[in-house]
């Protein structure tokens, strides 16, 4: 669905979304990432199950949560890319309380 629109020619990372290794330009967001990648969702709810993905891409929207480097709830639309950097799908509420 998403396509870059420009070459992969500048400095790139190589970073691991669900155990697979992913090179990506070093400006890249997780979410622009997790995106180019072809991850159709970066979290479930906690409720349904329900799949959610990056929606807003400004970090208003809170939808695109991530675990990054074992972390939960991190945002995947306002986090840099960085070289080895571990992202896990987050599945349900982590760390909420009821």
């Amino acid at each position: 669905m998403f396509k870059r629109i420009n070459s992969m020619d500048e400095q790139t990372v190589t970073i691991t979304i669900e155990d697979r290794k992913i090179k990506v330009p070093a400006g890249d967001s997780v979410g622009a990432a997790m995106l180019a990648a072809g991850f159709e969702y970066t979290r479930t709810t906690a409720v349904s199950g329900a799949h959610r993905a990056p929606f807003c891409m400004m970090g208003a929207c809170f939808d695109c949560l991530v675990e990054i480097d074992g972390i939960p709830n991190q945002q995947a639309c306002q986090t840099l890319v960085r070289e080895g950097m571990v992202v896990n799908l987050q599945q349900g509420a982590i760390g909420i309380d009821s």
